[in-house]
C-alpha cells in the first residue's frame, strides 16, 4: 500500500540504471483506480509524461524502477484526472449519504492493482488528519468527491 505523498518527488531510474525524472503526479481514472503516476523528466525544459502501474518494477524507498529501457515520452490517457494538477487534492469529501467528510489530503492505494482503499481528510490547516477507508471507487463530481464508507 502506498500514499501519493510518499511517491511526490521520488526519482524514477530505468531498469538499466538511468534516472529519467522524478514522480510530479498521480494519475486517476474516471472510475477511481489509480492507474500511473506523471513523470517530470530532468531536460533543460521540463517535460512530463505519464508511466502507467505495469511499467514499474519495484517502488523503494529511495527511488521507483521501471521495467522500460528507453524513456520513451508517454501521452496521458485522456480518461483520466490527475491528483494535483485536476486539483483534487483540497476537494471536499462527502460519503454518499451527504455527510461531509473533510478536505481531500492524501490517497491510499495498492501499487500493482491501483485500487484506492483509503483517504486521508482533513478539517482545516491546524487539524488533525483522518484516514477514512472505502471499498468503493469514489464518483468525482465538478466540486467534490463522494465515498462509500459503509459496508455493502
Amino acid at each position: 500500500m502506498r500514499t501519493f505523498s510518499l511517491l511526490k518527488g521520488m526519482p524514477v531510474f530505468t531498469i538499466s540504471g538511468e534516472r529519467i525524472g522524478t514522480v510530479h503526479d498521480l494519475s486517476i481514472s474516471e472510475s477511481g483506480q489509480v492507474i500511473g503516476l506523471v513523470i517530470h523528466q530532468q531536460a533543460l525544459f521540463k517535460r512530463a509524461f505519464h508511466l502507467q502501474l505495469t511499467d514499474i518494477t519495484s517502488y523503494g524507498q529511495d527511488g521507483i524502477v521501471i521495467k522500460l529501457k528507453d524513456s520513451a515520452a508517454k501521452k496521458m490517457p485522456e480518461d483520466t484526472l490527475c491528483f494535483t494538477k485536476d486539483e483534487l487534492l483540497g476537494r471536499m469529501l462527502f460519503s454518499e449519504m451527504g455527510e461531509e467528510l473533510g478536505l481531500l489530503q492524501d490517497v491510499y492505494f495498492k501499487e500493482k492493482m491501483g485500487t484506492i482503499i483509503a483517504y486521508e481528510t482533513t478539517d482545516g490547516f491546524f487539524s488533525e488528519s483522518t484516514v477514512i477507508q472505502s471499498k468503493q471507487p469514489p464518483t468525482f463530481g465538478k466540486d467534490t468527491i463522494i465515498v462509500s464508507v459503509y459496508e455493502q
